[in-house]
Parts: structure tokens; C-alpha cells; sequence
């Protein structure tokens, strides 16, 4: 007979389950016309380069801008109106790609969505790290995370084949239905999965500070997940372009192969985390992110292609949920949407900081040079994070401290 702690220990819940689907389809919604979005507008309108970087640049800041507010209605307890706000605005925009037949048109809609998409990405995380056991966060956030990964593999190679085979059109609706089958999945969820509060953790987690105003421990591991993200968004920017200059006819393949590695580690990298702590993973995890840098920038062959993408999906599929593990336990629970929103926010913004600055490197050497050079960001990430470990040593009770710990610690 299973013990009230095995029962409050459990992770697989249904609403566990159904919110990870719904996520799922949310990022499945937005890759399967973020990649095939900027050839449609530079085909269609004859858009030069400038515009169509817009259309992504607009998108992540609005998407910023969203998540900022949506993280401080979510602390007023406004979590529902938030969410299905910004369902109902990400359909909308969707839909209304239909009907803009102008590039400001357009470019309205990808403003719109990207409001209504910084809701929803910053309400449903904050909803799941509600529903999962505090023992099991980093498990639980890493399963959690897969959902994103898989639709980051699935959604460009879905969303090219129809608007290939079915036109701009054909995609649309797709994506209109994909964004549809969310509303019946959560809305008895946004019923029954109450808000996080200070009376649903444990009393050894409650030492976690109530203060007021901008919680200034998060600020660490938003810039390790900023620079990071920068190398990234290289990746995202530029990976076909390298694959032409390196002659490879199938570099995209290289996130296929990252997301394989990500799936493999993020359960086992979760698990080290509720045991260990971020202070046994970052630092590896940065090592695999450099080494797969390195081993793609000398890539000519499918194979090894496929090695350095592993490299990285190892590291890439170990810090992000580390990090948003970190960022949540930072909080208390009602400011979990705070957590969540600069976790995303970081992100967004290393994404498209990187594409500028590694263009830019990549337009006075090389693709290969660059990413060799954007390992160096990286190495700033182990030089902040190890002065940040050697200054917490005094206390070493409290360095990356396992949720089995009497405190979480920043």
C-alpha cells in the first residue's frame, strides 16, 4: 500500500501529462511557421534581408515585453486570464496570417502572437512546476522540457513540407488546428490545478525569502542561460549556411541529432539535479557545449555532423532545465511566474542577441570561425559561475543546494 509520500511524490500525474502535451503543442505551433516564415515573406513580397529579420526580431521582443506583464499578473492571481488571453490571442494572429496580404499586415500579426505566445509559454511552465512533487523538480522540469525540444525537432521539418506541398495556406490551417486542441486539454486543468502558495510546500522549503520587489538571485542564472542562448542562436541563424560552405547538403539534420541527445539526458540530468544540485552539472554541461562548437566547426561529413550535434544536445539538454530548475526553487511559490518569465525572457534574448553579433563575426572570417568563436562566450560562462561557486564556498552547505537540503539557496 503506497504512503502519503509516495503519493505526494509522484510525478506522473494526469495534469502533469496533459500540461506537457498542451506545451508541447504551444512550441509545435510556433516552429512549424518560425522557420518557414522568413523564405515565404522574402519569396512572396520580395522582402530584402532587413525585413525579413524583423519578422523574428519583433516576435522575440514583443514576446519579452508579454512575458514581463503576464509574470506579474500571474503573482496577483490572475493565472487563467493570462492563459487563455494569450491562447486566444496566438489563434487569432494565426488565423489572421489569412488575410495579410501586406508585409505591415503581416508583421502585425507576428507582434500579436507574440504577445499572446509570451502568455502562454510563461503560464504553462508556472502551472506544471505547480503540479510537480518539489522532491522531483529537476525530473520533473526536465521531463517537462522535452516537449519543447521535440516540437524545436519536429515543427521546422513539418511546417517546410507544407508550405512546400500544400502552400502558405495548407500551413496555416495546420497550425490553426495544432493551436485549437489546446483549449479543450487545458481548460479543465485551468479548473482543477490550483495556483502555487506558500501553504503547498513542504516546511523545509519555506525558508526561501518573501521579499517584495525584483529578486535579485535570479539575475545569475539569466545571464548563464543568456550566453548560452547566444550560441544558439548562431546555430538557429546560420546552420545551413555553414552546412554550404562546408558542403553539406543536410546540416539541419544537426538539431534532428541534438534533440536525440537532449531526450537521452534530460531524465538522467534531472535526477543529479534534485540529488546534487546545479553545481554538479553546469560545468560539464558547458564543457559538452564547447566541445560540440568545436567539433561542428570542423565538420564535412554527415557523421560528424551528427557527433558534435550529440556533444551539444548533451550539454544544451542539461543546462536548461538546470537553470529553470535553479530559477524556480530562487522564488517563492507565488513568484514562480516571475521565474519562468526571465528564465524565457533570457533565453529569447540570448537567441537573438547571438544571431546579430555571430553574423556579424561570420561576415569577417568565416561560419566554421565563428563557431569557434562563440565558445567563447561559454568560457565566460564557467568563469562567472566558477567565482560565483568560490564566493558561496564559505557557506558550503548552501552552493547549489539538492531540493532534499532544510533551505533552497541561490
Amino acid at each position: 500500500m503506497k504512503n502519503n509520500k509516495d503519493i505526494e511524490d509522484k510525478l506522473w500525474t494526469r495534469e502533469f501529462i496533459m500540461l506537457t502535451v498542451c506545451n508541447l503543442l504551444l512550441f509545435l505551433n510556433l516552429q512549424m511557421i518560425l522557420s518557414p516564415l522568413p523564405g515565404y515573406v522574402k519569396e512572396h513580397f520580395h522582402a530584402d534581408a532587413l525585413t525579413v529579420s524583423l519578422f523574428t526580431t519583433v516576435f522575440a521582443l514583443s514576446a519579452i515585453i508579454s512575458r514581463l506583464f503576464s509574470a506579474k499578473a500571474l503573482e496577483k492571481g490572475q493565472r487563467n486570464t493570462i492563459l487563455f488571453l494569450g491562447l486566444i490571442l496566438s489563434f487569432l494572429a494565426t488565423l489572421g496570417y489569412l488575410w495579410s496580404g501586406t508585409l505591415a499586415l503581416l508583421l502585425l500579426m507576428r507582434i500579436v502572437y507574440g504577445v499572446g505566445f509570451g502568455m502562454g509559454s510563461t503560464t504553462l511552465p508556472t502551472m506544471a512546476s505547480g503540479v510537480i512533487p518539489i522532491r522531483r523538480l529537476g525530473e520533473g522540469m526536465g521531463y517537462f522540457g522535452l516537449s519543447t525540444s521535440i516540437a524545436l525537432s519536429l515543427g521546422p521539418v513539418i511546417g517546410s513540407l507544407l508550405l512546400d506541398h500544400g502552400g502558405f495556406s495548407s500551413l496555416v490551417y495546420a497550425t490553426l488546428i495544432v493551436i485549437a486542441l489546446i483549449f479543450p486539454l487545458v481548460y479543465p486543468l485551468a479548473k482543477k490545478v490550483k495556483s502555487p502558495g506558500a501553504a503547498s510546500v513542504p516546511k523545509e522549503f519555506s525558508a526561501v525569502p518573501q521579499k517584495k520587489g525584483f529578486p535579485k538571485a535570479l539575475l545569475l542564472p539569466s545571464l548563464l542561460n543568456f550566453l548560452m542562448s547566444v550560441t544558439y542562436g548562431g546555430l538557429l541563424g546560420f546552420i545551413n549556411l555553414f552546412g554550404k560552405e562546408s558542403g553539406l547538403t543536410n546540416a539541419s539534420l544537426f538539431f534532428l541529432f541534438n534533440a536525440v541527445a537532449v531526450v537521452i539526458i534530460r531524465p538522467v540530468s534531472g535526477k543529479i539535479y534534485d540529488r546534487k544540485g546545479h553545481k554538479a552539472l553546469l560545468i560539464p554541461a558547458a564543457a559538452c557545449l564547447i566541445g560540440g562548437l568545436w567539433l561542428l566547426s570542423f565538420s564535412t561529413s554527415t557523421a560528424f555532423l551528427a557527433l558534435a550535434a550529440f556533444f551539444y544536445g548533451l550539454g544544451f539538454g542539461t543546462a536548461q532545465p538546470t537553470l529553470q530548475s535553479w530559477m524556480i526553487q530562487l522564488v517563492p511559490p507565488q513568484r514562480q511566474g516571475l521565474a519562468n518569465s526571465m528564465y524565457f525572457n533570457s533565453l529569447d534574448f540570448g537567441i537573438a542577441v547571438g544571431a546579430l553579433i555571430l553574423g556579424q563575426i561570420a561576415s569577417f572570417s568565416s561560419y566554421s570561425a565563428m563557431y569557434r568563436y562563440s565558445s567563447l562566450f561559454l568560457g565566460i560562462f564557467i568563469v562567472v559561475y566558477a567565482l560565483y561557486l568560490l564566493t558561496r564556498s564559505k557557506d558550503k552547505g548552501n552552493i547549489g543546494t539538492s531540493p532534499a537540503d532544510k533551505t533552497i539557496s541561490g
